[in-house]
């Protein structure tokens, strides 16, 4: 009997909690818009944040309410964000897709160390400490933080203690870009067809007393190639897409830091 009796108190106690806890929905829940509904459909659902926003349904609320535009899902591309548009009633023009290029081949073969470093394995951390323990103030300084912070698994680091693009899981996100101290990672067109592996403004010896891989601002290239690259102080930078020009550079480069990407298509 007096199990029954302790039984059937705590139904009469989950019943109360229930009800209180239904009325309290009712009362203090907050409505979702039918638009936000229909945001939230279209939007990938994978809450990365590149958007600006803490994940897709606070980026749904902000577009609806017309804080954010249309075309901020870059996770989702040109087809989500055609897609928003169209909920919206809004005109929406294609945007350029974009992936991520590393540039940087100074590895920990490549790049000598002023220092060993033993503090946050994160590469902010690091370059705190005088920019890093490796002697190049401008290279990657492997700590993979890139890698950490894709949330699409589109980054590894190799070998070399070097990140590694896979171009395929790719979104163009940015949120690697962003956690990178040094630039080192950057964001180009999809389509474009060559980049500039190295970010250093240095030249000469002293590139070359430290990085064996490295731009040493000869200039070269612009020479041969006058109207596919033009120097940027002491880098190279390709303006144009003719291959045909961009080849005889990437053969002349002493330093081979001119990348020609693969899978894309050519033309003039």
């Amino acid at each position: 009997m007096t199990a029954f009796l302790a039984i059937l108190s705590l139904a009469g106690i989950g019943l109360i909690l229930g009800i209180g806890l239904g009325i309290a929905a009712k009362k203090f829940g907050v409505a979702v818009d039918r638009h936000e509904e229909e945001v939230m459909q279209v939007l990938p659902g994978t809450n990365c944040g590149a958007c600006g926003f803490p994940g897709c349904q606070a980026y749904a609320a902000a577009v609806v309410s017309g804080k954010a535009p249309v075309n901020a899902c870059i996770a989702g591309g040109n087809e989500v964000n055609m897609k928003l548009a169209e909920v919206m009633g809004a005109e929406l023009e294609e945007s350029v897709p974009q992936v991520a290029v590393v540039c940087c081949r100074g590895g920990k073969n490549k790049v000598e160390e002023k220092f060993i470093y033993q503090g946050i394995n994160n590469c902010l951390a690091a370059s705190l400490l005088q920019g890093g323990g490796k002697r190049c103030p401008y290279g990657c300084l492997g700590f993979g933080s890139c890698v950490d912070a894709c949330p699409f698994g589109a980054l590894k680091m190799d070998e070399n203690c070097l990140p590694v693009v896979d171009e395929d899981a790719c979104t163009g996100c940015g949120l690697c870009v962003k956690v990178c101290p040094g630039n080192i990672i950057q964001l180009i067109p999809r389509e474009t067809k060559a980049y500039v592996a190295c970010v250093s403004k240095d030249r000469g010896k002293d590139v070359r007393e430290i990085c064996n891989v490295g731009c040493f601002g000869c200039g070269i290239c612009a020479k041969v190639a006058p109207q596919a690259i033009t120097m940027d102080g002491n880098l190279p930078h390709i303006h144009s897409d003719n291959m045909e020009k961009i080849a005889k550079a990437v053969e002349k480069c002493p330093a081979k830091v001119l990348i020609v990407r693969e899978n894309v298509s050519s033309s003039s």
